[in-house]
């Protein structure tokens, strides 16, 4: 055989092999491409279908834990680092979301008269951290991943401290929050995952992980559609059984997301520009119930948990209806 026909033979191999890497890959790019409407699929599939919510449950917490380790794979820890440098601005957007936003909500239910589980659940959903899966969301609509990374990690170590005597302070309930708990939680679902990514970033390389990226991306979309399937376990019998109030539910839910990101992209605008703000609405709007579900007492009224549980809706849906927002800003040249 000779040399020339050996090369041939190497460079056919390479090609096919590309072509096979490409065809692997193409269905996560196109969940990539097509992120926000499979979200909104996933979570109204778990509520039709409920023999698929309940086959998906237990696959919520291995789910999270992938999740979090393809989104790490995708951060950019220089500019993390360089957030971390800015310890006045992180803070504000702390106080601002963990502190500002729950009495502004409480204000205004009281303003409104909207007293009761509803007044109640929509105030103690306003001290939550932002969610797990903000970073996700953030890289899904084009806003800043990293900040909502830095932020929804210290926002969850921080609501133990503020978000209990808030909570016993304006309505006289006690949330519970162990520590301890929400440490190890904090170790599966962002310490194990971080030290998982380092691993698959020293072994793939960075140009391996630039070429994959958007396949990332897609791999990072069916994970929150398939969380999305398990947190509707039960949901569908809920509708049923209280139609008109769970749809009044959800419309508070939905205005109490998207109020919430919108009053803090106005306020933060001025002082860390558009990008940041908008990042800072998505986070403010999203907000990680899962953990009040499971740290709220046995007498807690149900309705406060349901409620809880209709949040996923808009959390699910934003990316979504919002998708088009940002772009239609990107488009007319927003910073």
């Amino acid at each position: 055989m000779t040399g020339s026909h050996a090369l041939d033979i190497e460079h056919g191999a390479n090609n096919s092999n590309r072509q096979a890497l490409r065809n692997l890959l193409a269905p996560f790019e196109w969940s990539a491409r097509h992120g926000g409407a499979l979200l909104g699929f996933g979570v109204f599939a778990g509520v039709i279908f409920p023999p698929l919510a309940s086959a998906t449950r237990d696959l919520v917490s291995p789910g999270v834990f992938c999740l979090m380790t393809l989104v790490l794979l995708r951060v950019d820890f220089v500019q993390v680092l360089g957030y971390l440098r800015r310890p006045l601005m992180v803070a504000g957007l702390l106080v601002w979301l963990l502190l500002a936003c729950p009495l502004i909500v409480f204000a205004i239910t009281r303003l409104i008269g909207l007293d009761g589980p509803l007044g109640a659940a929509v105030v103690i959903m306003a001290t939550g951290c932002a969610a797990t899966s903000s970073p996700a969301f953030a890289r899904l609509v084009g806003l800043d991943g990293e900040i909502a990374l830095v932020v929804s990690v210290l926002s969850t170590l921080l609501v133990p401290f503020i978000a209990p005597p808030l909570a016993l302070g304006l309505l006289g309930i006690d949330l519970a929050i162990s520590l301890s708990a929400l440490m190890t939680r904090l170790a599966l679902v962002v310490g194990l995952p971080l030290v998982l990514s380092m691993i698959i970033r020293r072994l793939a390389g960075p140009a391996r992980l630039e070429r994959t990226g958007r396949a990332v991306d897609g791999a990072v979309v069916l994970l929150v559609v398939l969380y999305g399937f398990g947190v509707m376990d039960g949901m569908q019998a809920k509708i049923l059984a209280e139609p008109l109030w769970v749809a009044g539910g959800i419309a508070l839910a939905f205005a109490g997301n998207f109020g919430l990101n919108i009053l803090t992209a106005l306020a933060m605008r001025p002082v860390a520009g558009t990008r940041i703000a908008l990042s800072a609405g998505l986070l403010s709007g999203n907000r990680n119930m899962a953990l009040y579900i499971a740290v709220l007492p046995a007498a807690t009224d149900p309705r406060i948990l349901l409620f809880f549980a209709l949040c996923q809706f808009p959390l699910f849906l934003s990316p979504f209806l919002l998708r088009p927002v940002y772009e239609a800003l990107r488009a007319r040249g927003v910073r």
